[in-house]
């Protein structure tokens, strides 16, 4: 998602028990009806593309399901679902997304498949500027973030072949990043919500635009504020806010003025409860590099990618998905239309729009 996850999720106990991934710590409480195993993985003097090192980059990650071994013992039944700008592994375990997918006979049964929801470079429990090093963090970029996740996957977890490699929003972009750097890493890859091309145009504008916004808030101070430079944040949330928002749904569901000021107002007001200014901007500024349009070419994994027609931030008149189609090796793409129950950018995270895309391209890739 492209706005921070603030939906609360069931704090009911887990039904089951999940086998520990490599590595893992002791676990911890699940944060939903789901069988949870929570963990950290550290990468040592992690390079980034900038030329910035960390001694060390921790990447905490969320786990459902067990491993399985084939008859040469490696694990072939590892999932990764890839989360957005602002976001964290756990929005997977959202009743939209989990109570579709996870479930007995659902396309990813936990009892058949192991699910791996990492938190990426500068959001959530891993590693990021608000952890203390400010606005000295280093400028990481899409090309780091998976980076680490391979690490993650192979040094952490070791796993040699993905079943599947899933994102939304930046991590559907994760997903074109993934196909073209590691070919043969992932049996599958399904994108969904973003275009496989350089971040420009008006969704480079308005991601500009918020950084901006916060570097003109006096409180900024370069970054190195004592207090959040709450009035830059607000401006920044606003814009994040529109960029993700659904207008047939929003019509629908405040269709007053006064309700639509006090809903806008609330979402905003919460969202930037949970914000640091640094950790948003790093994370506004990671997909200036991202360009996999050059060499869609290298793509060889199957890929099913779903775009939602009501997406601001990706639009239905763009022509990219046509083109680079015919690009890649095995590639299938499909526009959810709008309708009051899409949600904008945010169709990507209500699975029941695009279950059957996902079932297919599971079943073509056995």
């Amino acid at each position: 998602m492209i706005l921070p996850l603030i939906a609360l999720l069931a704090q009911a106990p887990a039904t089951g028990q999940a086998t520990p991934p490599a590595n893992a710590s002791t676990p911890t409480p699940p944060t939903s009806r789901w069988p949870t195993k929570e963990a950290d993985f550290t990468i040592r003097n992690f390079a980034f593309r900038s030329g910035e090192k960390l001694p060390a980059l921790k990447i905490h990650y969320t786990t459902l399901g067990s491993p399985h071994r084939d008859k040469a013992g490696r694990i072939d039944n590892a999932v990764m679902v890839l989360h957005g700008t602002g976001g964290t592994g756990k929005q997977f375990l959202s009743p939209q997304f989990a109570d579709r997918l996870y479930g007995p006979g659902q396309p990813l049964d936990i009892r058949r498949y192991f699910i791996i929801l990492p938190d990426n470079i500068g959001h959530g429990a891993s590693s990021k500027p608000s952890d203390g090093l400010g606005p000295a963090f280093p400028r990481y970029t899409y090309d780091d973030m998976v980076a680490a996740q391979h690490a993650l996957l192979t040094d952490g977890l070791g796993i040699a072949k993905m079943r599947l490699v899933m994102g939304t929003s930046m991590g559907c972009m994760h997903a074109f990043v993934w196909g073209e750097t590691y070919p043969d890493f992932a049996r599958a890859l399904m994108p969904l919500a973003c275009e496989p091309v350089e971040i420009a145009g008006l969704n480079r504008m308005w991601r500009q635009l918020a950084i901006d916004a916060i570097r003109a808030d006096p409180a900024w101070a370069g970054g190195r504020y004592t207090t959040q430079p709450v009035q830059g944040l607000r401006a920044a949330a606003s814009l994040l806010f529109v960029a993700g928002g659904a207008p047939l749904w929003l019509q629908a569901q405040f269709p007053t003025r006064d309700a639509a000021e006090g809903y806008a107002r609330q979402r905003v007001a919460a969202s930037i409860a949970g914000l640091d200014a640094n950790d948003l901007i790093r994370a506004l500024d990671s997909s200036r590099t991202y360009d996999p349009w050059p060499r869609l070419e290298a793509i060889t994994a199957p890929v099913a990618w779903v775009n939602s027609a009501d997406d601001f931030i990706n639009p239905r008149g763009l022509d990219y998905p046509a083109r680079a189609v015919k690009r890649m090796h095995d590639a299938t793409f499909r526009m959810i239309p709008e309708t009051a129950d899409t949600r904008g950018h945010g169709t990507h995270t209500w699975a029941v729009n695009w279950t059957d895309d996902l079932t297919k391209l599971l079943a073509r890739t056995q």
